[in-house]
């Protein structure tokens, strides 16, 4: 007898849980991240994905339906108008600085000067919005000249502080801050329809909720990875300040986000705390104690953190074995995952592993020969989930369904 919709989606996601509560489901579960796989998959430009909403949400649609996971992640409704209306610096898109079939390119830069940590820590809101934005988006260069905005508390002189509004520079800002706005409304807002109807058509996501460690955020935003690298060595005192701060401001708004979403659920990836980053003492100063406070918030506000470990986090394990046990699932790109099961399997569902090299050029062979190794060594007694190391924009159509297939059809646990 054929399921209904609402029991598919009960039996997908409670599939999930199980693995996530280390129980043994009835089979292994599938979570694919797609990336802008179903571009490709639909025959579409990747550019169009980021200027064309009806046509992204369709090919996406396509794409789970015929796949058929067990939970998707993403996808990513990103507005290149939006980009464009911003003159962002600290992003490329198709046909915006990479190819109109390539995905999008993040640009890292040194955002936070050396010496701006005080300014950053003693008014973090004034220092974003007259420092740091006007650095990263052209068309908000101009708020540079913004007054301080404590300034703004002065209201028995609102004329002579307001002024500044009226200013052609700063009146073009708010123009241009109110065209990005509502066009960033439909695509925000379509992502939240395209979720309501994948569950409604019983396939549940994980959720658009996100955090990084904080580590990440000065890493990746602020100082880049070069500048980071030297504070750890010349300023450690002034980064592990910001770290602290920038920790609980994490917690909080991606507790107030999850909730609103009414997704229990929050994406982490993890950018610099790989074995090939940076050292054992690093990691034990500077990485891992904000992002253990981190993932022990969420998971005591009632949400799952669905984290992955990009890069190599084989001698890290023994620290994950700190996190709250059963609530967590961790995605390995390139980690030993047998290694990661003995250590981790009886503390956190485990992720992953499967690499997209494989789904990109391998032989339907090598594909089933490599699921049936994670399968039997790492999904041994629950606690797995199948899933590739990393995004799958690239994947071969063919070779993925081959993967999936098998998955389903190997991967089912003895009642």
């Amino acid at each position: 007898m054929k399921k209904s919709p609402e029991e598919s989606y009960q039996e997908r996601i409670g599939r999930i849980y199980d693995a996530i509560q280390l129980k043994v489901p009835d089979r292994v579960p599938i979570y694919l991240g797609f990336g802008y796989f179903a571009a490709k998959y639909v025959g579409m430009s990747v550019e169009e994905a980021f200027y064309d909403l009806n046509k992204w949400f369709l090919a996406n649609k396509k794409t789970i339906m015929e796949f058929k996971p067990d939970m998707y992640e993403g996808p990513d409704f990103k507005s290149g108008l939006v980009m464009e209306i911003l003159g962002s610096k600290i992003v490329r898109w198709p046909g915006h600085g990479v190819s109109s079939s390539h995905t999008f390119q993040f640009v890292e830069g040194e955002y936070m000067k050396a010496d701006e940590y005080d300014a950053f820590l003693d008014d973090p809101s004034d220092y974003i919005i007259r420092t740091y934005l006007p650095r990263v988006c052209k068309t908000l260069e101009p708020l540079k000249n913004l007054p301080p905005l404590w300034l703004f508390l002065y209201q028995d002189t609102p004329t002579a502080l307001f002024a500044v509004f009226g200013n052609a520079e700063i009146s073009a800002v708010l123009e241009s801050l109110l065209k990005a706005g509502r066009e960033a409304k439909k695509w925000v807002a379509a992502g939240e329809a395209f979720d309501k109807e994948m569950a409604e058509l019983g396939f549940p996501t994980v959720g658009r909720t996100l955090a990084m460690a904080p580590f990440d955020v000065i890493s990746a935003f602020f100082r880049g990875i070069r500048g980071s690298m030297l504070d750890i060595y010349r300023q450690p005192d002034k980064l592990l300040e910001a770290i602290e701060k920038i920790t609980q401001w994490m917690i909080d708004a991606t507790v107030a986000t999850a909730k609103k979403s009414k997704i229990p659920r929050v994406l982490i990836p993890l950018h610099r705390g790989s074995d090939e980053f940076m050292s054992p003492k690093h990691f034990e100063t500077f990485y891992w104690p904000s992002l253990k406070k981190l993932i022990s918030g969420l998971v005591n506000a009632g949400l799952t953190p669905f984290i992955w470990f990009e890069g190599t986090y084989t001698t890290r394990l023994e620290y994950l074995t700190e996190l709250p046990k059963g609530k967590v699932i961790g995605f390995f790109e390139k980690t030993d995952m047998i290694k990661a099961k003995e250590i981790l399997g009886d503390i956190m569902c485990i992720g992953g592993g499967m690499p997209v090299s494989l789904l990109q050029v391998g032989t339907p062979q090598q594909i089933r020969k490599y699921a049936k190794k994670l399968i039997d060594k790492v999904g041994e007694g629950g606690g797995f989930v199948m899933s590739a190391g990393s995004a799958l924009d690239e994947a071969n159509p063919q070779l993925l369904k081959i993967w999936v297939d098998f998955t389903k059809q190997y991967g089912k646990y003895k009642r």
